[in-house]
């Protein structure tokens, strides 16, 4: 072996020595390495497959509810859960509190959290206006799932008032269940 050769093979390996270098010190400043970065892709895939499967089955294949274990930080970002499962406002109860207070302006609806909260508004008939906020906090068509608060311009109203919008909406979310129950 000539000097030259030996030259000519010392460049070789420390070029190819060189780009191994980068790669490492590349990973290391943009916060990777192959092998995370291979996990990563393979949940990746996996995610997406299962994703896929529930698609094709139509469902969840996870049991309602059930908690799922997470494997990565990546996960959290993932519907994993049934939607219907995270709901828990009763239909009935959400459905009557709009029949019912139909004539107040709405300001804000979240049926994820179960709350309506209502502008003032003068029902038919009556000269006092009114803002309500409603909450429905359980899928149960039970008085309890069922929270209102009234107010006036003029300050609070009486709890009789209160009582009979529950009253009224509770007796039309009912009526909504029997008549669902019909067809």
């Amino acid at each position: 072996m000539t000097i030259r050769d030996f030259l000519r093979l010392s460049a070789i390996c420390g070029t190819l020595a060189l780009v191994a270098g980068c790669g490492s010190v590349t990973n290391k400043l943009f916060g990777g390495n192959s092998e995370k970065a291979q996990q990563a892709k393979e949940q990746s895939y996996a995610a997406s497959n299962a994703s896929r499967d529930r698609h094709q089955a139509g469902g969840n294949l996870v049991a309602p509810g059930a908690k799922q274990e997470s494997k990565s930080i990546w996960s959290l970002f993932s519907s994993n859960t049934e939607p219907n499962v995270t709901v828990e406002v009763n239909k009935y109860l959400w459905q009557a509190s709009l029949e019912v207070l139909n004539f107040l302006p709405i300001q804000s609806v979240d049926p994820f959290t179960g709350v309506i909260v209502t502008g003032y508004g003068t029902p038919p008939g009556g000269g006092r206006a009114y803002k309500a906020t409603i909450y429905v906090s359980d899928p149960a068509l039970d008085a309890r799932s069922l929270k209102v608060s009234l107010e006036s311009r003029g300050g609070t109203v009486s709890p009789d008032t209160v009582r009979a919008v529950e009253d009224a909406i509770l007796t039309r979310a009912r009526q909504l269940r029997v008549r669902d129950s019909k067809l």
